[in-house]
């Protein structure tokens, strides 16, 4: 009997590591330079241990590629004013490059409010509105950090590493991309920047009339509804590079909590080309783009 075909792996955890590697190379040449790259971020204590972890594996991860890391902790219950006023404080530092702002947000601040006083040039997370817009017109570098993990997933699997970066042709110039979801800084940004790549995209959700017959004409296909095993293996193309951007908590068979992504990966892991595993995929690139960003930001300002 014939073995079964499997998909490649894209393997998260692997690009991310090559990636941070470039950036420690940039930042010893910032720091050659005499310039710093720093990072600061705001933090409201909601007693939520995960968050506080996640800042400390940040300030490590940092600190292991020569950026500087400054959390601004706020204490419970912070209004409004006071992580706003502290976020319009860090704009006007010369000495911070880069500013992020931790979730959750206390009950009853509107993070969107907050969010678009980050400086554009500083917004690392790429969610202030103005850096959305112009990544659509590319004029920002700084996108949405989940989003730029997506392209560069793709890119480390359709790139020619023989042909010198910057002097390829556009990677996806005539393949078809559909995107499942639609969120403001993930679904959107993902087709724009596939756009950018000369792709032929298509913009859907978890609603969408026809999906299966939509997902099997696609070349990429992007999982980001946040829906539990919403593709399935007939719905994929034979070859297709696919990436899985959903993280969902479900219950196991074995009753115990685990983490999945959108996408029914052993079944489709055999019709596939290329896909990328939840966890071990997109979550650590998204972490190594954001410090890309930062790095961009620091780049920018020097």
């Amino acid at each position: 009997m014939t073995a079964r075909k499997e998909a490649k792996l894209i393997d998260g955890v692997a690009l991310s590591a090559h990636v941070r590697a470039g950036l420690a190379a940039r930042v010893s040449a910032l720091r050659e330079r005499g310039k710093t790259v720093r990072l600061d971020a705001v933090l409201v204590d909601s007693g939520d241990s995960a968050a506080r972890v996640y800042a400390d594996n940040q300030a490590k991860t940092c600190a292991a590629l020569g950026i500087e890391y400054k959390l601004h902790l706020l204490p419970a219950g912070a209004a409004y004013d006071d992580i706003a006023g502290r976020v319009l404080l860090l704009n006007t530092e010369d000495a911070v490059h880069a500013i992020m702002l931790h979730m959750p947000l206390p009950e009853g601040v509107d993070a969107y409010r907050v969010q678009r006083l980050i400086a554009p040039e500083k917004d690392v997370e790429g969610v202030n509105p103005a850096n959305i817009g112009n990544v659509v017109y590319g004029r920002s570098s700084l996108a949405p950090c989940t989003a730029l993990a997506v392209i560069k997933m793709v890119e480390s699997v359709v790139a020619d590493p023989l042909v010198p970066a910057g002097t390829q042709l556009p990677l996806l110039r005539g393949k078809r991309a559909v995107v499942v979801g639609a969120s403001d800084v993930v679904g959107k940004p993902i087709a724009v920047l596939l756009m950018r790549q000369e792709a032929t995209v298509i913009s859907c959700n978890k609603h969408t009339h026809n999906l299966p017959e939509l997902t099997r004409t696609a070349d990429v296909l992007i999982a980001a509804a946040g829906v539990p095993g919403l593709i399935r293996a007939d719905m994929v193309k034979p070859e297709a590079i696919v990436v899985d951007v959903g993280v969902n908590r479900i219950k196991g068979a074995d009753g115990k909590m685990k983490t999945v992504g959108d996408v029914d990966f052993e079944p489709v892991r055999h019709v596939a080309g290329w896909l990328s595993p939840v966890p071990g995929g997109v979550g650590p690139v998204t972490v190594a783009m954001l410090l890309h960003n930062v790095v961009v930001a620091a780049e920018s300002n020097s």
